[in-house]
Parts: C-alpha cells; structure tokens; sequence
C-alpha cells in the first residue's frame, strides 16, 4: 500500500515521494482502521512540527480524510464497522491521509451524514474547524458585530463568512483578484450586504472602506490572512494589510485574530491595543489535537461542522477533485502557493 510524503530539502525545497506503508495488523482498544475514500492536500508546515519535536524524514501528506471503518478496537465506544467517518490525522501520525487505509484513534473521527459527499466531507472538515475556531472559541463572536475577513474567497475565507452569516453578523471580505471579487459578490447569502473591499485595486483603500462602512467606529473582529510586518515585504505579500492598518481599523473592545505567527507589536502598537480595550489571539487550530485538554468541544465543534455542511449552511466553493495519480503533481502546487487546496479521491 502506498501513501505520499514529503522531505524538506536543503535549500527550503520540499521533495514529495510516493512509498509503501504497511498498515497495523493488530489495532489499539480505542483505534478504528478506515478506508480511505476521499483526502484533502493542504500545505505542509514544517516550523510547526520542528517546534513540536515531531521531525521525520519523510512527512505523512493529506490529514484530512473522509472513509468507511473496516475494523474497531475491542473498547471503540463511538463507531461500528461499515460506518462512513471524516475526521483530521493528528500532526504525530504515521500513515499518510493517502493511503487505502489508515488506522486512528475514534477520538480523531466524528460520523459522516449520508447526505454529505466524501468530496465535500474531506473539504470542509479542517477549515470549518478553523472557522469555528477563530469566530467562537478566540473572537467570542455576537449577533450585530461586524467582521472583517481577509482573503474572503479562500477555502478558509469562505466558511468563516457563511459562519458569521448564520449567527447574525456583519460581513466585510476583501477580494485579491477580480476573479476573487466577482466570486464574492455572486456569493448567497451576500457578503453582509456590503461591498467587498478590492484590495488588489490601489484606488479602494481597506482603511478608509471599512470606517466607512461601520460609522467611523472600526470593525468588532479582524480575521486575517497574513500581515504585513514592515513597509518592504515580499511580492508575494503585496496584498495582506499592515498590521498599523489593521490596527486602526480595530473596534473599542474588538477583536483581532491572526495567523501570523510571528506577528511583532511594538509599544505604541500594544499601546493601541490598550486604549481600545481591545485583543489579539493567534489562531492555531492545531491545538485541538495536540492537546487533549478540551476533547469533548474538539468533537462537538467537528460534529456541527459536518451538521451545517448537511443542512446547506456550509456551501464551499472548491475546484474539480483530484485522482490519486495526480495527487504529487497537486500537492507541489499547494505548497508553493500556485493554488488553493485540493481534494484527491478514491476512483
């Protein structure tokens, strides 16, 4: 049976490989050994599992899974055989999310609706954590806020809209294309009934667009998707916002989630912060399977992930899946940022 990995070069370069893996004959009293039917390709992040201690040679790809339980353990309280399941591969497994079967823990697993693709299953599953995440457990969001999302239009980006929407809240997205900006504004529910901001326009003014629309009082919850450090950045992030920027756009009392792990606040930064009682948290979805200190809500929050996908309230937006024999070939791109994530399914 083979699965892809991958094994960061010398240079920064990321070289993925195609090799065998032998599942488990015997499982552990509380793993389930699934068939894998449907696997999403997101970007690998070598700093997080450098930083956890977790390095290897070669890296599992493709955590995120959709598939039918073969076989449980003897003390498997949540599944049965024949079950259809969706569930993310925590950071320490071995077996690549490629794979014809993996073996897991039940606790990494929640049931998949009938009604729900295995497609789509493997999709959402991780960014509506991410979403949930940012919005409810860091932003501690409310019906009447407003929110700003950044990179709208992005797998992430989308969920978190539609999220805020069925809670009552006021969306603002920026668009970095005009491709991005007409998918938006084509988006149902609208984005908040407001217009989307054209950061990738040198006219629209992300500043000047969101006081405009909230009164000149700032928006209540910030979610970005990266930030500008300093005045010269890369190509690359030509169209993220200046932390200054996001700052004064900022609410009394609001809230600012970030991604950018090695976002620096200087004094009169923080001072800011300060004088709008405001907060900043990092989100770091990656938490919930590191630590199992709030297990019980980590399921809950996968469990209504799956029941809004049912019910129509997540509607992603994703391109054609992928075959398995194109997954090398997609992941390269994923990781170099030539495109957004792709799903790879069992033909």
């Amino acid at each position: 049976m083979k699965g892809l990995y991958c094994k960061p070069g010398d240079q920064g370069d990321v070289k993925f490989v195609s090799q065998e893996t032998n599942v488990p004959t015997n499982i552990g009293d509380h793993q389930v050994k699934v068939q894998v039917k449907s696997c999403a390709l997101s970007p690998v992040d070598f700093k997080l599992y450098e930083d956890l201690k977790l390095e290897k040679e070669h890296v599992p790809v493709g955590r995120e899974i959709a598939g039918v339980v073969l076989q449980v353990g003897p003390k498997v309280a949540f599944f049965q055989p024949d079950d259809e399941v969706v569930g993310i591969l925590p950071l320490e497994a071995e077996q690549s999310g490629l794979c014809s079967v993996v073996v897991t823990d039940e606790y990494n697993l929640v049931l998949k609706p009938e009604k729900v693709s295995w497609f789509e299953a493997a999709a959402v599953i991780k960014d509506g954590l991410r979403a949930y995440t940012a919005l409810h457990t860091l932003a501690r969001m409310a019906a009447g806020q407003t929110v700003l999302v950044l990179d709208g239009a992005g797998p992430f980006g989308v969920l978190a809209i539609q999220l805020a929407h069925y809670h009552g809240v006021k969306v603002l997205a920026t668009a970095l294309s005009p491709e991005d900006q007409k998918f938006l504004e084509e988006l149902r529910p609208s984005v908040g009934g407001s217009r989307v901001i054209r950061v990738w326009d040198s006219k629209e003014d992300l500043v000047d667009s969101c006081l405009e629309e909230t009164g000149g009082l700032g928006v209540d919850i910030i979610i970005d998707s990266g930030v500008r450090l300093f005045d010269e950045e890369p190509e690359a992030q030509r169209h993220c916002p200046h932390k200054h920027d996001l700052l004064t756009l900022l609410s009394v009392g609001g809230h600012w989630v970030t991604t950018e792990q090695h976002l620096q606040l200087d004094p009169p930064d923080s001072h800011i912060l300060f004088l709008k009682a405001a907060s900043l948290s990092f989100l770091n979805d990656e938490v919930w399977t590191t630590s199992r200190a709030k297990q019980g809500r980590y399921l809950h929050i996968l469990k209504d992930v799956m029941d809004k996908l049912c019910t129509g309230t997540f509607r992603p937006q994703l391109e054609d899946p992928v075959p398995l024999y194109e997954a090398t070939v997609s992941m390269e791109m994923v990781q170099s940022k030539q495109t957004r994530k792709r799903i790879a399914v069992k033909l």
